[in-house]
């Protein structure tokens, strides 16, 4: 949905039940002025139905979209999904007259494409452009589907209908130029004749993340060639000027929230999938689009506050119920035995610069008992253990 003039333009989304799935591909306007509801008949060949894709609105009041995802029952249980990479824009006909007639019309844009995908979000970012940040491509076999997550930028000058990747500058690029004067101008002309004898395929990256339990998730990430180029020269830079690290980037995603505000780009959360495990984030980075110099870590991610559910959903939602309730059972037990002068002495202390891992590995058979006695005979074994694991971490974070 995106504001247009006096009016909120609706378009497409899907509907599935039980039993059965419908995708749309209708118009519709909420007039912000008489609060009622019409449903559009634009002339000409519009998208094919579909959700999940982009729109924007143009000075002009035309609106753009982009992409999105439909899948078609081909036999009984077997469905096939479609990533949708075309653009439409829908616009008014015969502006002033007192019945506005809108129409479909296909755009081909120019430049550096998207590469298919679904999941992507979008926002308005200055001079006149829409942009997409990360998304999923979902390879889908007969049994399973695997994705690789994006975590790159791209533009779409509405004025010009062209898209362009967002490829990040560097400040440091700008000091080694300072540092080796004319040497690095150079070698910036010959990366650009690179460019040109090269062409802008996509490069798969691929990185592996360790989470705390041990389970090393791979993550494909595509990108342009001369933004792969880029990458690789500033990693060079880094090891010539003895940084620290490399420079900082938001991991691949899908659906995260994005926000503009004074042409700064604020990209929160998101989710991907390694396997049957799903993850999901909850850090907060930010760019200047005017600049595109670096990424800025608002909020890191906790990987403590994070939890493996490899379960069905109704499973997943229990455990969570019983993980908030653990805490409950946790402060009710320091209640309880603080009542008791010896209470807190009999709580494992944790021991200087001990890690929480290795506190809950040395401890967790204490806890897992005092959180047995708590929940009764009855309890499952899993559920036990859950609500051990957060009484263990509450009093850990209390005593460091």
């Amino acid at each position: 949905m995106v504001a247009c003039k006096r009016q909120l333009i609706i378009f497409g989304g899907f509907h599935e039940s039980a039993r059965d799935y419908i995708y749309y591909n209708d118009v519709y306007a909420f007039n912000l002025d008489s609060f009622t509801w019409s449903k559009l008949a634009p002339s000409g060949i519009g998208p094919a139905p579909r959700s999940g894709c982009q729109m924007a609105t143009s000075p002009e009041g035309s609106i753009i979209i982009y992409g999105g995802y439909s899948k078609q029952r081909i036999k009984k249980d077997v469905d096939k999904g479609t990533l949708h990479t075309d653009m439409f824009l829908l616009k008014t006909e015969g502006a002033g007259k007192e019945e506005e007639k809108w129409a479909w019309s296909r755009l081909n844009p120019s430049g550096v494409k998207p590469t298919p995908r679904s999941g992507f979000s979008v926002a308005i970012g200055p001079n006149n452009r829409s942009l997409l940040f990360g998304g999923v491509h979902d390879e889908e076999e007969e049994e399973s589907i695997e994705g690789d997550f994006f975590n790159d930028i791209y533009f779409y000058d509405m004025g010009k209908n062209r898209w362009f990747p967002g490829q990040l500058k560097g400040p440091k690029s700008e000091k080694r130029k300072r540092r080796r004067g004319r040497q690095a101008e150079a070698e910036g002309a010959e990366d650009e004749e690179m460019e040109k004898q090269h062409p802008q395929g996509p490069v798969e990256i691929v990185k592996e993340v360790v989470a705390e339990d041990g389970t090393v998730m791979t993550i494909k990430q595509v990108i342009s060639g001369p933004a792969e180029e880029k990458e690789t020269s500033e990693s060079e830079e880094e090891g010539e000027d003895g940084a620290l690290g490399q420079q900082v980037e938001p991991c691949p995603r899908s659906n995260a929230m994005l926000a503009v505000k004074h042409g700064v780009l604020y990209v929160y959360g998101g989710m991907f999938e390694v396997g049957d495990r799903q993850f999901t984030l909850s850090d907060l980075y930010s760019i200047d689009l005017h600049k595109m110099e670096e990424w800025k870590v608002l909020v890191e991610m906790d990987p403590k506050a994070q939890e493996w559910l490899e379960e069905s959903e109704s499973d997943e939602e229990d455990d969570g119920v019983e993980g908030a309730e653990g805490g409950e059972e946790e402060e009710e037990s320091s209640e309880e035995e603080s009542e008791d002068e010896e209470g807190e002495e009999q709580h494992p202390s944790v021991q200087p610069d001990e890690k929480h891992a290795d506190y809950l590995a040395r401890t967790e058979q204490y806890w897992i008992k005092l959180a047995r006695s708590n929940m009764g005979p009855d309890a499952k074994e899993k559920k036990v253990v859950k609500v051990a694991h957060a009484m263990a971490k509450t009093f850990y974070e209390d005593s460091v």
